[in-house]
């Protein structure tokens, strides 16, 4: 593409790059907060920085294997979430000729069949991550009580599992 800016565009982004710095600062608290809400929810994996970087949060993806009813969950309770980069990169068009197959990194595909990213702007407020944690919470505890129901019922863990 020829991504060229007309002057509106330019304009309106050279207004926003002055916000830039603090944006980032702000999502990266907004991070920070959602990790002190779910740390202890063993259903959720969060996202991991190391130390030797430091991420922006454009996106805050969490894994879950839940992750279909989970997103179910969420928008019944007036909650977006997006499932950014679903496809693993090995599996994209651009490198078919690659000739990867389905299961040639399943690492990666695990990981796509499981993000969900999380509301994430700089103006979130610490009560809407706080609602946006608690219906993770409310989904998580719901989704472990039928699987350890399915566990004392093979019937209903035949039909969770089909």
């Amino acid at each position: 593409y020829n991504g060229r800016l007309d002057a509106i565009q330019a304009g309106v982004l050279h207004a926003k790059l002055a916000h830039l710095a603090k944006w980032n600062l702000q999502r990266a608290d907004r991070a920070a907060e959602y990790n002190r809400l779910l740390i202890n929810n063993e259903a959720v994996v969060l996202p991991h920085e190391p130390s030797w970087s430091r991420a922006v949060y454009h996106l805050y993806v969490i894994r879950t294997k839940e992750r279909d009813g989970m997103i179910s969950h969420l928008k019944e309770a007036g909650i977006g979430t997006g499932i950014h980069y679903p496809i693993p990169l090995h599996l994209q068009k651009a490198y078919a000729p690659l000739n990867y197959r389905v299961a040639d990194c399943p690492v990666a595909e695990l990981v796509a069949a499981e993000i969900i990213s999380l509301p994430m702007f700089p103006h979130l407020t610490a009560d809407q991550q706080a609602t946006v944690a608690e219906e993770i919470m409310a989904f998580t505890s719901k989704a472990s009580r039928k699987r350890m129901h399915a566990e004392e019922n093979p019937l209903v863990l035949a039909q969770l599992t089909a």
